[in-house]
């Protein structure tokens, strides 16, 4: 028996993947971030995927629907997603690309997988829900050999190197785009049930940290009635993006998630279920 376990303990490696996590913990660190925690009512949403399984026997994509959300509030303000370049002016792109979590079997292991889904903006709920699921099923071949190869090289850096990196990248904003995307969306509600906001170290100008659902009193045509509440953190780099008008986007995503964009009749993305 060695040492450790006579003291009631176990020495183990860390991770080399783990310092993937601690790179990003320290570059967000140094951003000036803003924070809301708000509640989205998404009972006419969740009724409407419903129907749908029924109809077709297939769940689709929450998150597919939260992402076409997300982009349809960006698109109507392109600087809550904006960057700014080595030379301090700021990058307003037209395509609005998000860095999420799709949840994958790995290893006969559920495992949280960054995969960036481009065009959010320019793509029906159904489109996205069809590549979210491609991902699913296909793990190894989402971010290609070339991109693993690079990760698996990032990590046998030093740290200085490795936080050189993430020193470097956020000023030339078409590599930023091209490697992370230019929004963050977070679903840490997958990972367990009722309601609760997640609170977010970012890495972006816009990141959106999906939390539980919780069902809840609410008013409907002076009626109470039981109503489901997604809870939301929306987080903003407030050297970019100020209250008023970061006030105005959760406004425009409440509007878009609670009216059920993308869903339902003659929606061309309609449907999406949970993930």
């Amino acid at each position: 028996m060695n040492d450790e376990q006579q003291q009631g303990f176990t020495v183990v490696p860390f991770p080399r993947s783990r310092r993937l996590v601690l790179d990003a913990m320290h570059a967000g660190s140094r951003k000036h971030m803003i924070h809301g925690l708000v509640e989205f009512d998404v009972t006419e949403a969740r009724r409407l995927l419903r129907e749908e399984k029924e109809r077709t026997g297939e769940s689709l994509s929450f998150t597919a629907f939260i992402l076409h959300c997300v982009g349809a509030a960006v698109e109507q303000d392109k600087m809550i997603h904006a960057c700014r370049d080595w030379r301090g002016r700021l990058v307003l792109f037209d395509d609005v690309d998000v860095n999420t979590i799709i949840e994958i079997e790995l290893e006969e292991r559920r495992f949280p997988l960054a995969y960036v889904v481009r065009a959010v903006n320019r793509r029906s709920v159904r489109e996205l829900h069809d590549e979210i699921r491609h991902v699913q099923q296909n793990p190894d071949r989402s971010h290609g050999e070339q991109t693993m190869s690079l990760m698996r090289w990032y990590v046998r850096l030093p740290g200085f190197l490795r936080g050189l990196a993430y020193r470097i990248l956020p000023l030339n904003p078409a590599w930023l785009k091209r490697v992370g995307g230019t929004v963050n969306v977070t679903a840490v509600g997958m990972f367990g049930e009722g309601g609760g906001w997640g609170i977010p170290l970012p890495l972006y100008t816009l990141n959106v940290t999906l939390g539980g659902i919780a069902t809840k009193p609410g008013i409907v045509d002076g009626r109470i009635e039981p109503r489901d509440y997604l809870s939301v953190t929306l987080s903003f780099d407030h050297d970019i993006v100020d209250g008023a008008p970061a006030a105005r986007f959760a406004e425009r995503l409440k509007g878009l998630i609670e009216g059920a964009e993308g869903l339902g009749e003659g929606g061309e993305g309609q449907v999406a279920g949970g993930e």
